[in-house]
């Protein structure tokens, strides 16, 4: 059995949210959950998990995971994961 403390910091949030009133589920949607985590923070170019608007698309993607629906997640949120890239984009030192 599976300790609270080993459990992805989002599940509580995300069952609440999804509905999920069980704890049978709780290792894969915490590792689904840490997946959609490392997708979210490598796409926009960020390590910051406090910033609520990366929580919400680690929930949201982690939401299509969940439900077998991932193909569509990039298409339906591309506008937010483009503005925390281009917010989090550092161009690079041009060393002449």
């Amino acid at each position: 059995m599976t300790t609270e403390e080993q459990l992805h910091p989002l599940l509580k949030s995300f069952k609440e949210r999804m509905k999920i009133f069980h704890n049978g589920e709780d290792e894969n949607i915490s590792r689904i959950l840490e997946s959609s985590e490392a997708y979210i923070l490598k796409t926009v170019g960020s390590q910051d998990i406090s910033d609520p608007r990366i929580k919400e698309l680690v929930q949201e993607r982690a939401r299509y995971v969940y439900n077998d629906q991932v193909e569509f997640f990039y298409e339906n949120f591309q506008g937010d994961l483009m503005m925390l890239s281009l917010e989090n984009y550092e161009p690079e030192e041009k060393h002449d």
